[in-house]
């Protein structure tokens, strides 16, 4: 017994050898049959690599709540449709590269809807990276500045969900405008984007600023996006 544990720990086998050691402990082993056993054990096993994948996934992507669908209040009030996040739940969205906009005024908790979205993607398998869109651009010029920005585009362009948030609490610098339009346009029908603001969407032209780049960013985002427009006053005032 002891050197088949030792071999599952050198094979990687986190998984197999828990659920092994489990029904050792239990004498479960001897009532099951080859075939039985071997189910149980890499049932296990595959379980145990979808969880760390998962924590693998989560920890990258640096949400901003730790947050799930199931956790979700849905209220009519306040503008949240349960058909709607059950629609986004399938991941059909992120397969077609399309986008989700959520706006609404501060504490209502769009923040956390989208973290939600965002854990229900890492479940899926998706690689997913949450940006303040402030702290984003501050790295786009960073990143200018040592010469590692195409990189970076190129690191975020492989990510299948972006979430950008805080869009629109400041105006854009000229260069902020020209790699906001590129980070879109890597994105373009590829990969998922959910933008998360205070402002609606028919303020966001002058908010980017220059009138062609913003017509081309929101020309990208707005025709196949899925809105959420969350209402009601601040969710930390009511609790």
């Amino acid at each position: 017994m002891e050197n088949i544990e030792n071999q599952l720990s050198q094979l990687r086998l986190n998984g197999f050898k828990t659920s092994w050691n489990a029904l050792a402990e239990t004498r479960r082993l001897n009532e099951l049959s080859l075939g039985e056993g071997l189910e149980i054990l890499l049932q296990a096993e595959l379980q145990d690599r979808e969880n760390r994948r998962f924590e693998r996934l989560r920890k990258t992507a640096k949400f901003r709540y730790q947050a799930s669908i199931e956790e979700l209040k849905y209220d009519a009030t306040r503008g949240l449709s349960k058909d709607l996040i059950s629609t986004l739940a399938t991941g059909r969205y992120i397969a077609n590269g399309e986008s989700v906009l959520i706006t609404g005024a501060t504490g209502c908790g769009k923040s956390f809807v989208a973290s939600a979205l965002g854990h229900n993607a890492c479940a899926q398998g998706y690689k997913v990276a949450y940006f303040n869109i402030q702290k984003l651009l501050q790295q786009t010029k960073m990143a200018r500045l040592e010469g590692t920005i195409h990189q970076l585009f190129n690191k975020i362009s492989k990510t299948n969900l972006l979430i950008l948030d805080d869009f629109g609490l400041t105006h854009f610098e000229k260069q902020h405008q020209m790699d906001l339009m590129e980070i879109i346009e890597d994105r373009h029908a590829k990969s998922a984007t959910i933008i998360v603001s205070q402002l609606p969407v028919a303020s966001w032209f002058d908010i980017i600023g220059e009138a062609t780049i913003a017509d081309a960013i929101l020309d990208r985002l707005v025709h196949t996006s899925h809105r959420i427009e969350l209402k009601g006053e601040s969710l930390r005032k009511i609790m």
